[in-house]
């Protein structure tokens, strides 16, 4: 469309994690309604963009100034001077703060467009504490933006308590998936390797192989477990190899596959017996929604809003973080009891369709991004399978 919106998105990374994946999802969601461009401060981690749809106008300018720097004025001023050909900026996370402060400080000057952030959680550097310069940074930064989105209730009580963001100007938006997408029975070499066999059982999980996920942990409580039982962890990172001699350790280095990333988790995901996280921290985890869409028990430390995200079945196997006990005892628990998780997982997949399903949160983000450029927002229709 002539009139379609260009949208500017500044990344720290567009590794495919939670918050690039759910910013194809809207991408791809728009479609030919906006045109895009996709900066990364790591321009060597753009694997998400394999994931938007073809016939959608997207660019990635190798001539954008890096968000990684010192926030000096004339570097500050640079990116100011990036965003002027758009119509919406669209930043994420801290590794992305010093545009926000450029815009911040020369918005007005530049006659720069309305600028949109959103914050989905904390790297390692921050889970156990926020760093009170990163905060009050974020806190000047963040003044002069349209909008602040989060995903989550506690980074909603962060963002109003410690980073003083003015209740008119925060949003709270769940993340949506499609529902229905995870009904379906995938197939057994649906992952390529490893294929699924009889009488086989996969405790599952989908994370990015970094510290904070703790997948050291996982497999420490996992390898209590039978030995028909095998823990399948999908994705890539720079933890593989301490995973694999932590596997090794555990005497469990045949029971644990790690096959790489994957896309679209709605084939594969079903094939869990059991869904299991370990991270530190967590805000709003779209693997869980995707687990609970599928039908899946989910264990998992009380990070985040995910307690608040399980049926209430399922809450006895949510355990105190950091407690590797107690996940390996809600691991064994459930592996141990099929009618148990097929019960927990039939709840888990009606509080999903209740809670989480995509058209809302697509709905919501439209209407904030077009509100935001003064513009109506397009009509959000779903595309569902005949």
């Amino acid at each position: 469309m002539a009139d379609a919106p260009n949208i500017l998105h500044l990344h720290s990374t567009f590794a495919a994690g939670g918050k690039e994946l759910r910013c194809v999802q809207l991408i791809n969601a728009f479609g030919t309604q906006a045109r895009h461009a996709i900066v990364s401060a790591d321009p060597d981690r753009m694997e998400a963009a394999k994931l938007i749809s073809d016939d959608i106008a997207v660019d990635y300018p190798q001539d954008f100034p890096s968000l990684l720097g010192k926030p000096f004025p004339n570097r500050l001023e640079r990116l100011a001077k990036a965003m002027q050909p758009y119509d919406l900026v669209l930043t994420y996370n801290w590794g992305a703060m010093d545009a926000v402060m450029a815009h911040r400080l020369f918005a007005k000057r530049l006659g720069l467009p309305p600028l949109v952030h959103h914050e989905d959680g904390f790297n390692e550097d921050e889970w156990g504490r926020l760093k009170p310069a990163r905060n009050l940074y974020r806190r000047i930064a963040l003044r002069k933006a349209a909008a602040l989105i989060v995903p989550s209730a506690q980074l909603q009580r962060i963002a109003r308590g410690i980073w003083k963001q003015p209740q008119d100007k925060l949003c709270r938006i769940g993340n949506g998936i499609d529902i229905e997408a995870f009904a379906a029975t995938p197939r057994p070499d649906a992952l390529g390797k490893p294929v699924k066999t009889d009488g086989d059982y996969w405790v599952g999980t989908l994370a990015g192989l970094r510290t904070v996920k703790r997948l050291d942990r996982l497999v420490r409580a996992f390898a209590k477990l039978p030995p028909e039982w095998k823990l399948v962890i999908v994705g890539e990172g720079p933890e593989r190899d301490a995973i694999e001699r932590q596997a090794c350790q555990s005497g469990v280095a045949g029971r644990v596959i790690l096959p790489g990333f994957r896309p679209n988790p709605a084939t594969y995901v079903g094939l869990f017996d059991i869904f299991a996280l370990s991270s530190d921290t967590e805000q709003f985890p779209i693997s869980v929604a995707e687990a609970m869409a599928a039908s899946k028990p989910v264990v998992a430390p009380a990070v985040g809003d995910v307690a608040a995200m399980v049926g209430r079945a399922n809450t006895p196997y949510i355990t105190a973080v950091g407690d590797e006990g107690a996940l390996a005892r809600s691991l064994n628990a459930l592996a141990a009891d099929p009618e148990l998780r097929d019960r927990i997982g039939s709840a888990n997949r009606a509080k999903a369709a209740a809670d989480f399903d995509e058209t809302a949160m697509i709905a919501a983000y439209c209407d904030l991004y077009w509100s935001a450029m003064g513009r109506a927002a397009p009509t959000y229709t779903p595309e569902r399978p005949a």
